[in-house]
């Protein structure tokens, strides 16, 4: 390994080393493009070397995903399903080791790293139910001896561009339904995270041998923005799935837009947590501490705006407080931590730079504010008290950085959650049934997640994930976004022998 640290010898047990072909392109390991180190952002320390993608491999990936797709579109939806039933056995197997590579190479907390692996084999759960259930309508004909329904048939190739910060569960909210619906999959994943797109793949990768299928039925590309460009661009790509940036998030859209392709995006997320007068005070605080912290404020759907009723505004701010100082910041692997390293140096310049920012617009730091030193990329847990009309409480800081807003009204907060370009997470803090039913209704929050007395973050599969505006407007997981990765045929069939038409219309 890149370390001669004990901590890495757990990496061979999922099939990695030293030294890893990043790309599986047609049922093989290979790779022709540059060679890159994957850091572990505890110490910034190489972990493993990885060869990504050119641009030679990714279209000879296509050409044999192309053919693989006229196989796996036809093989039966249940037959899908089972093949990804073994998949989710073959992740639970090794559970606890994409775990910890998990919180290795991103840096998130153990705890959470396992959770994360949990999740795809939650959605490998889910789909396979599914797909026994893509279900289309019969619908009543206006015509004698006709007969109208709904066919879903495969769209044949799907995209899946993933970020950094789920780099295996985004993966599969989209790939496990994707596949059930008889899609192939051409994933590349976060530049910065290549050693879980490896190991994963080797799991999905023996399932298809063992299986006797094609092995480009789902195929993986380590590498960076000229494989995601080549994916927006490809024709026979009919969805490309992107999370990441608003701003690369439009640049994909127009792209894929451009060729009469769709997509789905996860972009940015700007997300208030609403705690009223009559709330309950401890569980909203231990709710915040998570939504905020967790993750290190590395989720789309991390709580950046705490929005505090002026009657209850010290009280949880004290609690808050207290809490932050007990955080334990440290390696994510280690037992207890709850703050681990931000994902790269780069992020931890612009946590830096983005406290100025927030002082210079009249933010106050309560607790927090400041880069750990070290050779890790740490930082305290942070939250600033501040207006919300202040410009930079509008964007969004990918780090644990927490605004305290105050307001006096339930639609002077509503107000305030709604006016910020984003729309993924939201959530209130009441016991009032009138403030509930008015918060999910038409006048209360524009978030495609509008929660009520949980945290804005940690959503489950069985709902469809996904927010509005800057967002992105796209659903992936649970409930219907399952119809995303298909095509929508309404077929109208005459059993008689006349030609009625449709409006009563009579031609000749």
């Amino acid at each position: 390994m890149g370390s001669a640290s004990k901590e890495y010898d757990f990496l061979c047990e999922i099939g990695l080393s030293s030294h890893n072909l990043g790309n599986y392109v047609g049922g093989k390991w290979l790779g022709n493009g540059p060679v890159v180190s994957t850091l572990n952002p505890a110490n910034n320390q190489p972990i493993a070397q990885v060869v990504e993608a050119s641009l030679e491999d990714y279209e000879q990936g296509l050409k044999a995903c192309e053919e693989a797709a006229k196989v796996w579109m036809q093989v039966p939806a249940p037959k899908r399903g089972d093949i990804v039933r073994q998949i989710g056995d073959a992740l639970r197997s090794k559970l606890d080791y994409l775990g910890r590579l998990l919180s290795l190479e991103m840096g998130k907390i153990l705890a959470e790293g396992i959770g994360e692996v949990q999740e795809v084999i939650d959605m490998c759960d889910f789909a396979v139910g599914l797909s026994r259930q893509l279900n289309g309508s019969v619908i009543p004909s206006e015509r004698p001896n006709h007969m109208m329904l709904e066919m879903w048939n495969p769209l044949g190739i799907v995209g899946v561009i993933t970020a950094f910060n789920f780099p295996c569960a985004v993966l599969g909210w989209n790939a496990c339904i994707a596949l059930v619906c008889g899609n192939c999959v051409v994933w590349k994943g976060a530049p910065t995270t290549p050693l879980i797109t490896i190991a994963m793949t080797k799991l999905v990768a023996e399932v298809l041998e063992k299986n006797h299928l094609p092995g480009a039925i789902f195929t993986a590309m380590c590498g960076g923005a000229e494989i995601g460009e080549a994916i927006a661009k490809d024709t026979r790509i009919p969805l490309v799935s992107f999370t990441g940036s608003s701003k690369v998030g439009l640049t994909v859209q127009q792209t894929v837009s451009a060729r009469s392709g769709k997509t789905l995006l996860e972009l940015s997320g700007n997300n208030a947590i609403i705690v009223m007068g009559d709330a309950d005070i401890q569980l909203a605080a231990r709710s915040v501490l998570f939504a905020a912290v967790g993750t290190a404020g590395q989720r789309c759907t991390t709580c950046r705006r705490l929005l505090l009723h002026e009657s209850v505004y010290d009280k949880v701010l004290e609690q808050l407080l207290t809490s932050y100082k007990q955080v334990k910041i440290g390696d994510p692997l280690e037992k207890g931590t709850l703050l681990g390293p931000l994902h790269t140096p780069e992020s931890k310049k612009n946590f830096e730079k983005g406290i100025e920012v927030i002082k210079s617009q009249g933010g106050k730091v309560l607790t927090g504010g400041k880069a750990v030193e070290g050779e890790g990329n740490f930082v305290e847990p942070t939250i600033i008290e501040i207006s919300s009309d202040a410009a930079v409480v509008k964007e969004e800081l990918f780090a644990p950085v927490l605004y305290a807003l105050k307001f006096k009204t339930f639609e002077e907060a509503v107000a305030i959650n709604n006016s910020v370009p984003q729309g993924l997470s939201s959530s209130i803090f009441t016991r009032s049934p009138e403030n509930i039913f008015k918060w999910i209704g038409p006048m209360g929050s524009d978030c495609g997640i509008v929660n009520v007395n949980i945290p804005t973050n940690g959503a489950e599969i069985g709902g469809a994930f996904g927010g509005e505006k800057a967002t992105g407007g796209g659903r992936e997981a649970g409930s219907d976004s399952w119809k995303q990765y298909m095509r929508r045929s309404t077929c109208t069939i005459n059993y008689g022998n006349e030609l009625p038409l449709a409006q009563g219309i009579n031609f000749g």
